[in-house]
């Protein structure tokens, strides 16, 4: 099975094309610089052509669309999966909704560095708040299982200090990664987690885990992939506060 994937709920545009049955996989993204705003828009379509065109692939090739769900900035988000709705209903394509907390912890599982108990996957939801979810791990996963086991934080929006505190009192080896990770190294550092170097390619969202992810998810209707903001978009957040 073929599985063409793309992200846009952070800075970067991450797209993947992975073929399920052979393991050959074609990764492209964008990483604006800091300061930098997201080029979802401009981006988006053109990495996806460039992924399927490296991988000799046509469009009646690709047997199921992923799309991350977020959570995340609420344009970036608006923008993926509006694509994907629109790229799966034009091409007919079965799609499915992956969590982007979800499939970073994924990586950073499969990765084999720290051997850690659980895995916490952190995004800077900007406003002095991350998005965060965590799983446990199964040390014993090889690539081609499920290492993410049972949920131990469910997503949510909450302040550094609060998510290193309800880290600290769920007694695990965390490895803590994403952005939001980077951001407030200092706040959960206080967990006793460890969080790799800044420039760890753990901290990145990539689609090749969603593909990895998608592959063992029953499609859903189209109607029925929507993103998980978790909060309410910065611009009504600004309105309720005058």
């Amino acid at each position: 099975m073929r599985i063409l994937a793309f992200d846009t709920a952070t800075r970067a545009t991450t797209v993947a094309l992975l073929d399920t049955d052979d393991g050959a996989a074609v990764q492209r993204r964008d990483d604006p610089v800091p300061g930098q705003r997201p080029r979802h828009t401009s981006h988006l379509m053109a990495l996806i052509v460039e992924v399927l065109g490296d991988a000799g692939s046509g469009w009646s090739q690709v047997d199921r669309i992923a799309v991350g769900v977020g959570p995340g900035t609420f344009t970036g988000l608006r923008i993926g999966i509006a694509t994907a709705l629109a790229l799966a209903r034009a091409r007919e394509i079965p799609l499915v909704g992956v969590s982007t907390l979800r499939s970073l912890a994924l990586g950073a599982a499969l990765s084999g560095i720290a051997q850690p108990e659980a895995v916490l996957s952190v995004i800077d939801a900007r406003r002095s708040e991350v998005f965060a979810a965590g799983w446990s791990v199964e040390a014993a996963a090889s690539s081609s299982s499920e290492p993410l086991q049972e949920p131990l934080l469910d997503p949510r929006a909450l302040a550094p200090a609060a998510l290193a505190e309800a880290c600290a009192r769920l007694r695990r080896r965390w490895l803590v990664v994403g952005d939001g990770a980077v951001e407030f190294r200092v706040v959960l550092d206080r967990s006793g987690a460890w969080i790799p170097e800044d420039n760890s390619q753990l901290h990145r969202v990539s689609a090749i885990n969603h593909c990895r992810l998608a592959s063992g998810l029953a499609p859903q209707s189209p109607n029925s992939v929507r993103p998980e903001y978790l909060r309410l978009p910065d611009a009504e957040l600004s309105l309720r506060s005058r």
